[in-house]
């Protein structure tokens, strides 16, 4: 009794195992997060291209904020469209994520507060404030969505 073993390989790469993950841009996840990323960016810059603050202290508050959030949300979308959360698995990332999106979101929302009382009529600081008070509505769905999916029960299981 003979035996034959046959090993077949591919060199290529199949459309699951590529580097860029475009089609994360066209979930909810990632729309959430391209509007926050719009909003903040809209936000940063009617700060940044506005002369004469009414209260340099609250808007250079707002500026610091929304920069940072800005930075670290495109860092969260880009991680998300290179698919690079699998290549890190020792860190817990929808925990880091909800963590990140639960500071963002009060952070960001108590600078648009303050944006706004301080504006003093001037329509590009009111405009920032608004898009600051978009960025919190977007974090908040995304905390929730994200919070559904990252604490829920398995399917299946009764508490």
């Amino acid at each position: 009794m003979s035996h034959t073993v046959i090993t077949t390989s591919s060199t290529g790469r199949s459309s699951g195992d590529s580097v860029l993950n475009l089609g994360y841009s066209r979930t909810i996840p990632g729309l959430l997060k391209i509007g926050q990323l719009l909003s903040l960016l809209i936000a940063f810059l009617c700060i940044r291209l506005t002369h004469g603050w009414p209260s340099w202290a609250a808007f250079q508050f707002f500026e610091v904020v929304v920069l940072w959030f800005l930075v670290a949300f495109l860092i969260f979308f880009l991680m998300h469209l290179f698919r690079l959360q699998t290549k890190m698995p020792c860190i817990n990332w929808p925990l880091t994520e909800f963590f990140h999106y639960s500071v963002g979101s009060v952070l960001i929302f108590i600078a648009s507060i303050a944006a706004a009382v301080k504006c003093g009529g001037a329509s590009s600081l009111v405009v920032a404030s608004v898009f600051g008070f978009i960025a919190t509505f977007l974090m908040v769905v995304n905390l929730w969505t994200s919070y559904s999916v990252a604490c829920s029960p398995p399917v299946g299981e009764s508490m």
